[in-house]
């Protein structure tokens, strides 16, 4: 057997724990199985498995190379499944998920264009502040916005976002502008999506303030609309207010104390050598997005 064959053979002993019931999966004999296990322990020269007369269990080596050939043999399939179906029409169902607002402005723009453009296609759009798992949700393509923590995930990144201070003018000619991030304590605050009866704002230059909002919503739009009435100062991502800002109805408060901007990405679950329905839709939002300047531009609005 060639090293591939060596490998899919061990994986499934391993995840059936028990020669026979790998033989099995695989349509082997279990003598070739043994052969096989044999021959790859032989040619690593190391432990895979533990046997006994009741179990087979995977040593702390072979825990290590399971991993290994497990991406090794999903590679594979990828790639086999992608140059067969490379000028497949995609077809079938795409699961994708995005921040509200985000989604609403964004996303759904495109999903639209997708499903001009791909008629054998549905698509199920969940729009969440929060953050999403796809793997346990079941989702093929999120949208996530701020830092990225480690993970198997593929991310592209395709823009950024400021967190920005924003008042009406109303309220400022009312209440005086802050000049530094202290002042803000003694202002009215709205704040977002929170169950917290005080909120602590990050700014640069490791500044902390702990506010205490007057008015607490449950969704950005609130936010922006009760902040355009004139009722106090709030925290935004910037392009949630790009049209208020461009317009005069919002101004922005505090901008040299930003803190840094918040990195956007599409990121999605399937390895390099993606299906035709995952491929074509992060290719489709990757340059829709990318060419949106609210989430492209680095000058301060």
């Amino acid at each position: 057997m060639d090293r591939l064959q060596l490998m899919t053979v061990f994986v499934a002993v391993a995840e059936e724990e028990s020669f026979a019931a790998g033989a099995r999966r695989l349509g082997m004999s279990p003598p070739a199985v043994t052969r096989a296990i044999a021959a790859l322990e032989d040619r690593l020269g190391v432990k895979l498995l533990t046997r006994t007369t009741r179990y087979v269990r995977v040593t702390d080596a072979g825990n290590r190379y399971l991993d290994d050939a497990r991406c090794i043999i999903g590679e594979m399939d990828e790639a086999d499944e992608a140059a067969a179906g490379i000028n497949a029409e995609p077809r079938g169902h795409l699961a994708v998920t995005a921040p509200v607002m985000f989604g609403r402005l964004f996303v759904i723009p495109g999903i639209v264009d997708y499903l001009q453009r791909y008629p054998d296609m549905q698509v199920s759009a969940v729009f969440l502040d929060r953050v999403v798992n796809l793997l346990e949700e079941g989702f093929d393509v999120g949208i996530r916005i701020g830092e990225l923590p480690d993970s198997s995930m593929r991310a592209i990144s395709v823009g950024q976002v400021r967190r920005v201070l924003c008042a009406s003018p109303r309220y400022l000619a009312d209440n005086g502008m802050p000049l530094k991030p202290s002042e803000l304590i003694h202002h009215n605050i709205i704040a977002s999506s929170t169950v917290s009866p005080v909120v602590d704002w990050k700014f640069s230059q490791d500044i902390t303030v702990r506010v205490k909002p007057r008015l607490t919503v449950t969704g950005n739009d609130a936010a922006i609309e009760a902040v355009k009435n004139g009722i106090g100062i709030s925290r935004l991502l910037s392009y949630q207010i790009e049209t208020d800002l461009s317009s005069g109805k919002l101004q922005t408060l505090l901008a040299e104390f930003e803190p840094p901007p918040l990195p956007i990405h599409v990121i999605h679950r399937e390895g390099r050598y993606a299906s035709a329905k995952t491929r074509t839709f992060v290719d489709l939002i990757v340059a829709r997005l990318r060419s949106a300047q609210a989430i492209n531009q680095h000058d301060r609005l």
